[in-house]
């Protein structure tokens, strides 16, 4: 296995509350090769002293400001910008990963020649209790795919950047990585799911995506003003999109 450095792209806004536990589970990890951007979008607590004194223990943290609050798109550009590693892994300030999930996610890649991987994952509540549901992905999605799904969860996806142009995300449109995923696969390159629990992701009081109607009108301004898809076919993919997460939500409240 090689020894490639993975950069992790953590937006950060208010969450001091949370934030050690999600640097101490990247601490924890058994791949050793990472730097943790940390970009603080200009958060109204503690949160800065609270990664500084990380990174004054452990180099591999890096904390970085936004000049202005510009909302957690241009805070990830601001880690992308500035990060060094052969691969590219997201998590969010709030959400944590299992100690292993580096390792054995980054082996899949190296094994297989994959340029962008996703894994399964649990969430938990505010406190930290864990939902007893497994989110299991599928062993690989395409562009088409992904338009009538939401299999792929932010904190889990690590990218090759070596075999993918222009890593960036777009601000101003709500699920602005949902259009990173899909402009890469939209280039021909497919998604591969690694379907290992390897992340936890926490749900938050009144998050962006507990808003249902909001979101479909997300996904839908997506499909029509971003990835330019005619109404006949945007209806068709936001039909499927809606009974997905509609299953999905079934399945987690059982």
């Amino acid at each position: 296995m090689e020894n490639n450095l993975v950069s992790i792209i953590t937006p950060a806004y208010g969450t001091e509350r949370f934030i050690a536990e999600t640097i101490e589970s990247v601490i924890a990890q058994t791949y050793p090769h990472w730097e943790l951007l940390i970009a603080d979008d200009c958060s109204p607590d503690n949160l800065a002293s609270v990664v500084k004194s990380y990174a004054e223990k452990d180099p591999r943290v890096k904390y970085l400001r936004m000049e202005k609050n510009g909302g957690p798109a241009n805070a990830r550009n601001l880690s992308l910008k500035n990060a060094k590693g052969k691969y590219i892994a997201f998590l969010d300030s709030d959400d944590l990963w299992h100690p292993e999930k580096l390792e054995k996610q980054i082996s899949f890649m190296q094994k297989n020649d994959y340029a962008f991987t996703y894994t399964s994952y649990q969430r938990i509540k505010m406190e930290g209790e864990k939902y007893p549901f497994i989110n299991h992905v599928p062993e690989k999605i395409t562009y088409s795919g992904l338009l009538k799904n939401t299999v792929i969860s932010t904190l889990t996806v690590i990218l090759d950047k070596s075999k993918i142009n222009n890593i960036q995300m777009t601000p101003g449109w709500g699920y602005d990585d949902y259009v990173l995923w899909l402009e890469i696969l939209k280039t021909g390159i497919d998604a591969h799911g690694l379907n290992e629990n390897l992340a936890l992701y926490r749900v938050m009081e009144q998050s962006v995506s507990s808003n249902k109607p909001r979101a479909l009108k997300w996904v839908w301004h997506i499909y029509r003003k971003q990835q330019k898809i005619n109404p006949v076919m945007s209806l068709f993919y936001i039909t499927n999109f809606s009974l997905n997460a509609f299953i999905k939500r079934v399945e987690f409240n059982k």
